[in-house]
């Protein structure tokens, strides 16, 4: 009778929280008037401050013109725009208006380079609204405890601070911003290493950047992958009980590790010990949740033989993450299948094209080449989401009506890298990412 007690008293403490949680709304309004206490509206260009709360930031603010005449927003260079809010998701939904007399695209990402909008055009006077989430994370544990954070790094991540921040790229002409908090959507939770983390620096990217970009404004994706982890790691840095904490019912956790996992010493270690037990754990602990795991199999290493052939070198991890998904009836995406597919298509030399392979001087401050086999660059990691949805795809799960601009994906045929397009962001680093 007590626990019964407790459990209908925590329900309804829970329906509380849902239904009575403090709506946020703001919404910016470039050179027009204020029609409520919800709306902001900007005259002229504004750094970012904390006591403001929002503005312009990384000094881009003389990249961008305020027309008070048309009521917009002007700029054809790159510029952040920060807006301070506590964690959930966020709705944002941009208006762009259209130039007098040609056509315009624009680019937007989030916080660390989280791709939502791409290369989305504007005709000549039209207007044009488009939406998408943000998930806007801390590390404070509500059951106790704060997750441990790389440092300096990890500490100094957009994706880590008090700001929900947006990245504005190529041209944009724009007449309002408006941010507003949703709780009941679905929310996808990432567990993985530096192939998943949202990687701030130029030219470094994983899939988990790029997966937001194929969904709608119904659907969150809470990417807590960070570079250098494995699933030991993962947990003794406390990421699965954060994630855990905000989980609701229906929210689902994609755990994609084996890279750093190869490293782990003593009698536990190995990809059918240690390994194969965390998974189990990962997949009991979310279940328990009232959420849906699903399992990926380590993206490969670009590694050939002087033949030219693919070299394996995951070991028994890939077969041991589809031996537990079998076991425990869990959804698996093939995504060591799927990228060594991928690697053979576009050849020993094509290949280098999806990972961080420039010679020096391509990006500023960068006094060497740049050769990783294991990292992959904003072309490959875009690649890789789309190999992620297909197995989303694949596997029926109730989000595939929530893709957007996605009809399949062949990575026998992957795009073409020439005509693929990404503008860069201001923010980069020759740093190799932790992990191998």
């Amino acid at each position: 009778m007590k626990r019964l007690i407790l459990t209908i008293g925590f329900f309804i403490q829970f329906c509380s929280h849902i239904l009575f949680a403090e709506q946020i709304v703001k919404e910016f309004r470039f050179g027009g008037a204020k029609k409520d206490h919800t709306v902001i509206s900007l005259k002229e260009v504004q750094s970012y401050t904390d006591t403001k709360g929002y503005g312009f930031e990384f000094s881009t603010e003389k990249n961008v013109v305020i027309d008070q005449n048309n009521k917009v927003l002007l700029s054809d260079k790159p510029f952040y725009f920060s807006v301070k809010v506590p964690e959930g998701n966020y709705k944002i939904t941009i208006t762009y208006n259209g130039l007098q007399n040609k056509s315009y695209n624009s680019t937007v990402r989030s916080e660390s380079r989280r791709l939502h909008i791409e290369n989305k055009q504007v005709l000549p006077q039209q207007s044009l609204k488009k939406s998408f989430i943000v998930h806007i994370k801390d590390p404070m544990i509500a059951s106790g405890g704060i997750v441990g954070l790389k440092k300096p790094r990890e500490q100094q991540k957009l994706d880590w601070d008090d700001k929900l921040t947006l990245e504005f790229q190529q041209t944009n002409c724009i007449s309002s911003l408006r941010i507003e908090s949703v709780n009941a959507i679905p929310t996808v939770f990432l567990a993985g290493n530096s192939t998943v983390v949202n990687q701030e620096d130029e030219p470094w990217a994983s899939w988990g950047q790029m997966i937001p970009r194929f969904f709608d404004a119904e659907i969150a994706i809470a990417n807590h992958a960070e570079s250098g982890l494995a699933l030991s790691s993962f947990l003794s840095s406390k990421r699965l009980a954060k994630i855990l904490s905000i989980a609701k019912p229906g929210d689902y956790l994609f755990i994609e590790f084996g890279h750093n996992d190869q490293k782990e010493k003593g009698e536990n270690a190995g990809a059918y010990k240690g390994y194969s037990e965390r998974l189990r754990y990962f997949v009991r602990e979310f279940r328990a949740k009232g959420g849906i795991p699903v399992i990926l199999t380590s993206t490969a290493r670009r590694s050939f033989d002087e033949q030219g052939h693919l070299v394996h070198t995951l070991g028994d991890f890939p077969d041991a993450a589809r031996k537990v998904a079998a076991e425990l009836q869990v959804p698996l995406t093939d995504l060591n299948k799927k990228t060594s597919i991928f690697y053979e298509a576009l050849g020993v030399e094509g290949s280098k094209r999806a990972f961080v392979h420039y010679p020096a001087h391509t990006f500023p401050n960068q006094q060497h080449d740049l050769a990783d086999n294991t990292h992959f660059n904003p072309y490959g990691a875009y690649e890789i989401a789309k190999m992620v949805l297909t197995g989303i795809k694949e596997n029926q799960l109730p989000i595939t009506e929530h893709i957007v601009d996605f009809q399949g994906f062949d990575p026998q045929q992957p795009d073409d890298f020439n005509t693929w397009y990404w503008p860069p962001s201001l923010i980069n680093s020759v740093v190799k990412p932790d992990g191998n």
